[in-house]
């Protein structure tokens, strides 16, 4: 208790903690459908098209958010698009936008400011890159994509499981993929100063899967996955501060121990 209220004495963290929870809330419904559709390498690709952003916007001297969330939105659509029309697979076109994404932030980096700490912050993630502007750009966009979501979850949820079945019944199942990208693309890009380029679609991937390993039905899992995705990122920030270690990798090693814990507690259910 007294590492808890110690951690809510600092304004950095708790601006962390503010944004951490909302980012978190975000990932873990998104995920279980980009799962589901097996789209979830697009949140590992957006990634690293936003780490390209962000150092582009550092060479500017412009806002991160600003320059960051057009670009990777942009960068969603276009994504979809080849995935949906190109004879190369998925996972190639993915490959490929996050590694020339990656090369192109570097090489903008080395030109400009050079390797410098906001650079790393951004690849690994920093509980101090969050000023009060961004929090507060980082709420409302947040709400928008829990929003947009609820407002939209029969249509989501049924292209999540029969895109065939949708587009018979006159739903625009195009539309809605497209929406469920530029949702990610949000989240990643909000997510990304906290958790790193390298790590924020663990936010998207490990939830989900915790979640369907006990849960069946879909609300179920994504209500789960939300607790999951809190739980953890909060247990990753206590962790984060006690052992001196970037927020970022100790999300994810929290996020892995409850996956573990998850599929263990799975398995034992389906042998009874």
């Amino acid at each position: 208790m007294d590492t808890i209220i110690s951690l809510f004495s600092y304004g950095f963290i708790l601006r962390a903690i503010i944004v951490g929870i909302m980012v978190s809330l975000c990932a873990s419904v998104l995920g279980v459908n980009l799962v589901l559709k097996r789209y979830s390498m697009i949140g590992d690709g957006l990634s690293h098209v936003s780490f390209g952003a962000l150092a582009l916007a550092a060479a500017l001297n412009a806002a991160p958010l600003a320059v960051s969330v057009p670009i990777v939105v942009i960068a969603a659509f276009f994504l979809l698009r080849i995935t949906e029309n190109s004879k190369l697979s998925g996972d190639a076109m993915i490959a490929v936008f996050a590694s020339s994404s990656l090369a192109f932030g570097i090489i903008i980096t080395s030109l400009t400011t050079g390797i410098n700490a906001d650079i790393c912050n951004y690849m690994f993630g920093s509980i101090l890159a969050m000023s009060t502007t961004d929090v507060f750009i980082s709420i409302i966009l947040s709400l928008i994509v829990l929003i947009m979501y609820l407002i939209f979850y029969n249509r989501i949820f049924a292209i999540t499981f029969d895109e065939n079945f949708s587009r018979a019944t006159g739903v625009k199942v195009d539309i809605y993929n497209m929406l469920i990208a530029v949702l990610t693309a949000l989240t990643i890009v909000l997510g990304m100063r906290i958790m790193g380029s390298l790590l924020i679609s663990s936010l998207i991937i490990f939830p989900a899967l915790s979640a369907m390993r006990v849960c069946k039905l879909f609300k179920s899992v994504i209500i789960t996955s939300a607790i999951i995705s809190i739980v953890c990122f909060f247990f990753g920030i206590i962790f984060s501060y006690t052992l001196e270690i970037p927020v970022g990798a100790s999300v994810v090693c929290v996020n892995l121990c409850t996956f573990i814990i998850f599929f263990i507690v799975g398995k034992i259910k389906e042998k009874n």
